[in-house]
């Protein structure tokens, strides 16, 4: 059985990761108390993987929200660290590392992403995961790391935290009643949705895929989705009757983006992976688990 280090297995996609990797490899996963890798030295991580000498790394870890320099630090140069901490203790183990939809930055509407795309990013966010993929392309190429970095579009299912769009709306359904006003920032937007238990999948197939003939892929259902749509999908799951009223602001994330639909023929080709939950049953399960949380204890 090989061994994996697994890093950020408490947050929305990294515990879903786990439960994926759990069945077939001996996980091992850090509290940020055991391993921050944003405060964690060069020689604190090659120690901790001088002791488990894993079979493979994957990060999980990272920041969607900050200042600039927060967001570098926690995703870029962690990213360093990690690949530099690789490359010196134990170069053969597979690095696989999470990246993101922003790196794209805006792309013409009807056109999906392909990973030769060049990254124009345009928010923190986006240059900060820009910035870790292309540190992974180089190591790999250079024979340093057996890397591969997954670009993960708009991840949605159960456990999905208030800071992205969907979990917050959940998070409100749960506790408004009917005729109550249910307020977001503008849903004109398109979105490529894919199931967290999908990108787990991906992660897996990740891990353990012989020679990637790639080293960047996309993970995305490969559909672009009106948000409003999904926004109107997750209220009807809810059965509540509420009025959508769009003055937030939008995201700073994202809101200079219109588009974003990934081309998954990469990923089917190297991984053999694709996306298998449609978007209802990414918000039924959503909705499910939100409204369960939001049940009093009897």
């Amino acid at each position: 059985m090989m061994r994996v280090l697994l890093f950020g297995a408490s947050g929305f996609i990294g515990a879903h990761v786990r439960r994926e990797l759990d069945a077939t490899a001996d996980l091992v996963c850090p509290s940020r108390d055991e391993c921050d890798l944003v405060a964690a030295t060069p020689e604190a991580l090659r120690a901790l993987l001088g002791t488990l000498r894993p079979d493979a790394v994957v990060s999980c870890a990272g920041a969607v929200s900050g200042s600039a320099e927060d967001l570098i630090r926690a995703n870029t140069l962690t990213t360093a660290k990690l690949v530099d901490a690789v490359a010196d203790t134990v170069p053969g183990a597979r690095l696989v590392r999470l990246g993101s939809a922003a790196e794209y930055g805006p792309v013409p509407s009807g056109v999906p992403a392909d990973e030769d795309r060049p990254a124009t990013p345009v928010s923190a966010y986006g240059v900060s995961q820009a910035a870790a993929t292309r540190l992974m392309e180089l190591a790999a190429a250079a024979g340093r790391v057996d890397a591969v970095a997954l670009r993960v579009f708009n991840p949605v299912g159960p456990g999905m935290p208030r800071t992205t769009l969907l979990g917050r709306v959940a998070a409100l359904l749960s506790h408004l009643t009917a005729g109550e006003d249910l307020r977001t920032g503008p849903l004109d937007a398109y979105r490529d949705f894919v199931d967290v238990r999908d990108v787990a999948a991906a992660v897996r197939r990740a891990v353990t895929v012989t020679a990637p003939r790639a080293r960047v892929l996309n993970v995305g259902s490969g559909r672009a989705v009106p948000v409003r749509d999904a926004v109107q999908l997750l209220v009807s799951v809810s059965g509540r009757s509420v009025r959508i009223r769009e003055d937030r602001p939008p995201s700073p994330r994202s809101g200079d983006v219109s588009w974003t639909c990934a081309d998954v023929g990469r990923a089917a080709s190297v991984l053999g992976w694709a996306s298998e939950h449609d978007l209802s049953d990414s918000v039924g399960a959503l909705w499910s688990q939100t409204a369960l949380a939001a049940t009093p204890a009897r």
